[in-house]
């Protein structure tokens, strides 16, 4: 495997919960990503030099993990969740390329921008239901398209340009400084031996 790109998520206005009992933004948006390339480590270690490419958000800057109550247990609201996994993603890509070095293997995050998919359509059900058509329309006004979305992830995941830049954050194709929290090394540490607990790696 030379290439992994992390670019799966959602965002649930009220708190539900995965089958495996995990509050399911963090679930999908963190834990996927977190177990998905712990499954495939040592397939893209073998292929090196490799690329891991993980989609985050600009939501992150909105972030405030408390590592004591990361499924929210307490005052969920769907938009914190959202932002706080897209933190976690953040963090988990800076700790996984300090992990990496001198493997050959790099790590990057992104931004891909606000595209026009299904995204959060889910959440238009009951007396929501009726606004969807008008989100719809919204989305296609002002979002990228797909392709235009994808352009900073096929960058990093392609790119003789950024060859063994790793543990970096981007948006349009540029390095960006992320929150300040993401830096926290010993804070990412955590995150990562708790997940690891979560998806029994």
């Amino acid at each position: 495997i030379d290439v992994l790109v992390n670019n799966a998520g959602a965002i649930y206005l009220d708190r539900r919960l995965s089958v495996d009992g995990i509050e399911k933004t963090f679930a999908l948006n963190h834990l996927g990503y977190f177990l998905l390339t712990g499954l495939l480590l040592d397939l893209l270690k073998q292929a090196a030099p490799s690329r891991i490419v993980s989609v985050s958000s600009s939501a992150h800057y909105s972030g405030r993990l408390n590592l004591d109550d990361l499924e929210m247990e307490n005052g969920y609201t769907g938009w914190q969740a959202y932002a706080n996994s897209k933190l976690a993603n953040v963090m988990f890509t800076y700790e996984l390329a300090r992990r990496l070095e001198g493997t050959g293997v790099t790590a990057t995050v992104l931004h891909p921008g606000w595209v026009a998919t299904d995204f959060a359509h889910n959440n238009f059900r009951g007396l929501l239901f009726p606004f969807r058509p008008f989100y719809w329309l919204y989305q296609k006004l002002t979002a990228l398209t797909p392709e235009q979305g994808a352009d900073t992830i096929v960058y990093l995941a392609s790119s003789p340009d950024v060859e063994g830049v790793t543990g970096k954050f981007f948006v349009n194709r540029r390095e960006k400084r992320s929150l300040a929290v993401s830096y926290e090394g010993d804070m990412a540490k955590k995150l990562w031996e708790i997940s690891e607990k979560l998806v029994g790696l």
